[in-house]
């Protein structure tokens, strides 16, 4: 079938020239050109010599207005951008990380340079800036206005989180900026003595641990004494581990005046409880604040009938850390020593069955055997204070025939042996 001049119909079979093998690109790929249709009165039949005729099927014809379809990428294109796009797709990858990378490293090295040139008003509340405003003011001799700038933010209205930080820098500036501190005046320690009646507990921990700091700045110690009282009601009343801690370091640092004595024999018994407690450094201090409150010879008796565990012996164990047993032989040798005074054996006294004098100087006690282990205590602070408080046991010779409420000891040092 040959094709013939006009527009072919639908199915109808077109002839195309090939141009021979010899006449061929020079890449060996075959290039085939869709001949156009002969237009009417031209020589169909007629072909240039040497070449082929192809024939090719043709489906519908198109419409002069459509656009000719795209044919579809092969097989063999497809292969080959899969590869193409798999590398794109690294090296993206590869941009995107080192810009990652790049950013990471620049945000580590503003932070290690703001922190390098770090400047008291941006980060006065840290340690090191603290410190290293103490260290110029050596070296230049003049105030930093660091602490009178806390304690002057403190008056503002304040978070119960803000001003817990507030007093734990101005604790920390009272004992780096001690010039700066002793120009306070009376009426910041009474600020400082306002936020014990704070509601949040974190709160009045901190002002303990300022009061505390200003404590051994001699001329504040008399405007904070007025505050023992709230100090005591806070100890007895809160049962909490780092709020006793707070109160009972404050107290230890100050000279109780005689007008807090009727509180402190309220508190006793709350303070009895702290030092029979599983807290080791609470412990320490309340025995500390004891023994001191034992040379006093108004509150001796309110402590020796002070009503305590069975197992109160248990502190004078080997087995306890060596300041706990240092602490509580101080205090046993000061309660002797009390009790064998003149002044105090002038009165006959009664005890409760469970007191502690009844614990440590009863029929029942067993102090001695407690004493005699400790002798062979490792440590020779224990062994020394336990030896003193064998020696404060030793009972005068006209106390033997003196009537007692109690019946007499038949412990081993009291005998005379």
């Amino acid at each position: 079938m040959l094709g013939c001049p006009g527009s072919p119909a639908a199915g109808a079979t077109r002839v195309f020239p090939i141009a021979p093998l010899s006449q061929a690109p020079a890449s060996g790929v075959l290039q085939r050109k869709r001949l156009r249709t002969p237009r009417q009165g031209s020589n169909s039949g007629t072909m240039a010599p040497g070449t082929a005729r192809v024939l090719v099927l043709e489906g519908p014809s198109h419409s002069p207005g459509l656009a000719p379809q795209s044919p579809k990428p092969s097989t063999e294109d497809m292969g080959k951008s899969i590869p193409q796009c798999l590398g794109q797709l690294d090296i993206r990858k590869s941009v995107v990380g080192l810009a990652t990378g790049a950013g990471a490293i620049y945000l580590l090295y503003k932070a290690i340079r703001a922190g390098i040139q770090c400047k008291p008003p941006l980060c006065t509340t840290s340690p090191i800036c603290i410190a290293r405003l103490a260290i110029e003011r050596e070296r230049h001799g003049r105030d930093s206005g660091e602490l009178r700038r806390l304690l002057n933010s403190l008056e503002c209205k304040q978070d119960e989180y803000t001003k817990s930080m507030i007093l734990h820098s101005i604790t920390r500036c009272v004992y780096l900026l001690e010039a700066e501190a002793s120009a306070c005046t009376t009426d910041d320690i009474r600020l400082l003595g306002d936020m014990l009646d704070d509601n949040n507990n974190s709160v009045k921990i901190q002002a303990l641990n300022a009061l505390k700091a200003f404590s051994g700045i001699r001329k504040f110690r008399l405007k904070i004494q007025e505050h023992t009282i709230k100090v005591l009601e806070l100890i007895s009343t809160i049962w909490d581990t780092e709020l006793h801690m707070a109160g009972l370091r404050l107290l230890n640092n100050l000279p109780l005046p005689d007008y807090v004595h009727p509180q402190l024999r309220r508190v006793m018994p709350a303070l009895m409880a702290i030092v029979q407690s599983d807290s080791i450094l609470p412990q320490i201090q309340a025995i500390r604040l004891m023994s001191y409150l034992a040379q006093k010879n108004d509150l001796l008796y309110d402590i020796l009938n002070c009503q305590v565990h069975p197992t109160f012996l248990n502190l004078f164990q080997a087995t306890q850390s060596g300041s706990l047993l240092l602490e509580v032989l101080v205090f046993a040798e000061r309660l002797s020593e009390g009790r064998n005074s003149p002044h105090y054996r002038a009165v006959k006294w009664h005890y409760n069955e469970q007191s502690l004098h009844e614990a440590l100087f009863g029929d029942e006690s067993r102090l001695a055997d407690r004493l005699l282990a400790l002798v062979i205590h490792p440590e020779e602070d224990v062994q020394i204070q336990a030896c003193k408080v064998i020696v404060s046991l030793q009972y005068p010779q006209d106390l033997r025939v003196r009537p007692s409420s109690c019946h007499p000891s038949h412990s081993y040092f009291k005998n005379g042996e």
